[in-house]
């Protein structure tokens, strides 16, 4: 518990400005959604399948209201769990960095998609959900190889919890097959490939989780 608590201090001291500042950001949409509220419907599209067409709603209320609260819960969750972690100190400063920014991104995201359907506002979701995306898989590719091991950032599996030598080999791999995916999904922004970014995920999960899997059991045998 003294070392979930000392975190807490520490997560807070150290980002005192950027956790107000992005907890202020997850919330702003409330705002938008505000001035906007004559003009928006009743009942408003708060899902979206692939091509981009809705196939969920939900009330004003909770699309204006709402989905940023529950934002700013998941945030201020995101924010604990990390900083209870006992090898919280291990955690680069980038991906501590990014652990902020991840909630109030989605909440305008979610928020300028939601407001551009429903006011005909020229904007391709699509467009900038895969820009967002292959960004992301990019930076987090790049400091992938950089995260110690830890229980609440990287590739947590059993045999990577298991050995840090397993840990440390797989989020190489990792971190080089992320930064390579996160790169094709930003071409496929362009050649606008269906599902191609599900297929890419899909991808990047097994390839490090498969040989997790198989270095366990190389590390397994040479015990034996």
């Amino acid at each position: 518990m003294a070392f979930g608590f000392e975190g807490r201090v520490v997560m807070w001291k150290d980002n005192k400005k950027t956790i107000i500042l992005t907890s202020i950001l997850t919330l702003l949409p409330i705002a938008m959604g505000i001035y906007l509220w004559d003009q928006l419907p009743d009942v408003i599209a708060t899902h979206f399948g692939y091509g981009g067409e809705p196939d969920g709603w939900s009330s004003k209320w909770f699309a204006v209201i709402g989905l940023p609260l529950f934002l700013i819960v998941v945030h201020l969750l995101c924010i604990l769990f990390t900083s209870k972690d006992p090898r919280y100190d291990r955690y680069p400063e980038k991906m501590k960095q990014i652990v902020l920014w991840i909630c109030p991104i989605v909440s305008w995201i979610g928020a300028i998609s939601i407001y551009s359907y429903e006011l005909k506002w020229n904007f391709n979701m699509m467009d900038w959900i895969g820009l967002i995306l292959g960004g992301t898989f990019v930076i987090i590719g790049n400091y992938l190889p950089k995260i110690k091991q830890n229980y609440y950032l990287g590739i947590k599996l059993p045999w990577t919890y298991a050995s840090e030598e397993n840990w440390n080999k797989t989020h190489r791999l990792g971190g080089k097959v992320w930064f390579v995916g996160g790169i094709l999904i930003l071409i496929n922004v362009l050649l606008k490939i269906k599902y191609l970014e599900i297929a890419i995920s899909a991808v990047m999960i097994l390839i490090p989780t498969i040989y997790s899997y198989l270095y366990s059991r190389k590390e397994q045998q040479k015990k034996e």
